[in-house]
Formats: structure tokens, sequence, C-alpha cells
């Protein structure tokens, strides 16, 4: 990430990477980690962490396709803040991906 791509972010957003990472498949199951990276602005390495969490979390599964991983969003899952478990994921997923189109935002 270049010094201007730093410095033209906010110092803070209402959701976590991971919170992006998991709109970034969403959007587009078929993403490579380094697009997904770059649609969130994290390296490579941190999306795939983030991924590995999300799939140890149960919030998303992998499946192996050749040399391609495509990721399936498990619907229902709840948040794991206390104040939010109650509400699932889907509801942010919907209402985020509601404005985009075929291509994202």
């Amino acid at each position: 990430m270049s010094e201007d791509a730093r410095t033209d972010r906010p110092s803070w957003t209402f959701l976590t990477n991971h919170g992006h990472v998991l709109l970034a498949v969403a959007a587009d199951p078929d993403a490579r980690v380094a697009d997904i990276a770059a649609r969130v602005g994290v390296t490579p390495r941190a999306a795939l962490a983030i991924l590995r969490d999300l799939d140890d979390g149960g919030y998303l599964v992998r499946h192996r396709h050749g040399r391609r991983t495509r990721y399936e969003i498990r619907p229902h899952q709840h948040f794991r803040h206390p104040a939010t478990a109650a509400h699932e994921v889907d509801g942010l997923i919907a209402l985020l991906a509601q404005d985009r189109g075929p291509s994202g935002p």
C-alpha cells in the first residue's frame, strides 16, 4: 500500500476489516485473495488471515476448485459482540449489498 493510500484513510471506521472481508466475499465469492485485499485495503496476507478467522468462526466455508478457492457465506450466523449477538450478519450483508450493482460500489 502506498504512503498516500495510508494517509487518505480515516483513522477509524464503523466496520472492522473482518466485516469488510465478509462483505467482499458476499459481493464476489469467486474473488481471489489479492482482489479481496485490494477491495478492503489490506495486504493479501492480512486478507488470508481474516478469511481463516471467518472460516474458523463458521461465517464462511472454503471450497477448492483446482487451484482456485471459492468462498461461501454461511447464512444465519450471529454477530460476535454481546451487544449485537441477537442479530445475524445476513442483515448487514443485505443492507450494504442493496445499493451495489453486479460490479460493486
